[in-house]
């Protein structure tokens, strides 16, 4: 994939946007590929977690302005070109398996809204946040944007989306833009230890707690037949027994379910 690179290490998948002498701007071809990467991700029955990150000393600029002449130039072909962005985002968002944004230097416009729609963001202390439409006499997208009013509140969304100011990687914790800041040359570890984690907890419960937490996101206020459905089966499931038996064994569980 021109711009992309996808590898795996045991149960961990990772995405780098490998554009290092663009600051990993990300293309329309780029925007393009990523929901096939996620399709790819959730069928394969050995990877519990997707990591993406930018390959060199940035996560990513955002989307390649240069060629919005060319592929943005009317109205009909933005629309067409915002396709390929709002499916990118959604298949993010729709993924079961967990997703982690693995952020170091920039991390501005697109490459933001790339990692908003991940589940978890760490990143390093020399990270930068921002979120450019306003700069560039666009609205920014309608999924997006509500993603981050629920990871940051109205205010914070405001001043992201109004100002297209940066922020550095302490204010972008404070405000809940990431879950956690750690040295440059420790984010690669820390980053580990918790996928680590993921993987060695029972995945038909992260799976269903995170279609659950996506559907509150997306407005749902009570519980819908999908819902109880994914906590019957998980009731039943072989995870469910194992964690119990463990518990009361006092031993490490042995999680099954793929």
């Amino acid at each position: 994939m021109d711009g992309l690179e996808f590898t795996r290490d045991g149960a961990v998948a990772r995405l780098t946007f490998s554009r290092p002498e663009k600051m990993n701007a990300i293309s329309h071809g780029m925007w393009a590929a990523i929901p096939g990467v996620v399709a790819e991700v959730e069928a394969d029955p050995e990877v519990k977690v997707l990591v993406l990150t930018g390959a060199g000393k940035h996560f990513s600029a955002g989307a390649d302005i240069g060629e919005f002449r060319e592929l943005r130039s009317t109205a009909d072909a933005a629309a067409r070109y915002d396709e390929a962005v709002d499916a990118a985002v959604a298949a993010l968002t729709a993924m079961r398996k967990p997703s982690v944004a693995m952020v170091q230097g920039n991390c501005i416009g697109g490459g933001c809204q790339i990692a908003v729609a991940c589940d978890f963001r760490f990143a390093a202390e020399d990270a930068r946040f921002g979120i450019t439409p306003a700069k560039l006499g666009i609205v920014y997208h309608f999924a997006s944007t509500r993603q981050l009013v629920s990871l940051v509140g109205p205010a914070h969304a405001k001043y992201f989306l109004l100002s297209g100011e940066l922020v550095d990687a302490g204010r972008a914790r404070e405000v809940g833009l990431v879950n956690d800041v750690f040295p440059a040359d420790g984010l690669e570890a820390a980053t580990a230890r918790f996928t680590g984690t993921l993987c060695g907890r029972s995945q038909a419960s992260i799976r269903g707690m995170n279609r659950i937490i996506e559907k509150i996101v997306a407005g749902a206020e009570k519980p819908d037949r999908e819902v109880e459905e994914i906590r019957l089966a998980a009731l039943h499931g072989e995870d469910y027994a194992e964690g119990v038996d463990a518990f009361l064994n006092r031993r490490a569980p042995q999680f099954t379910y793929r």
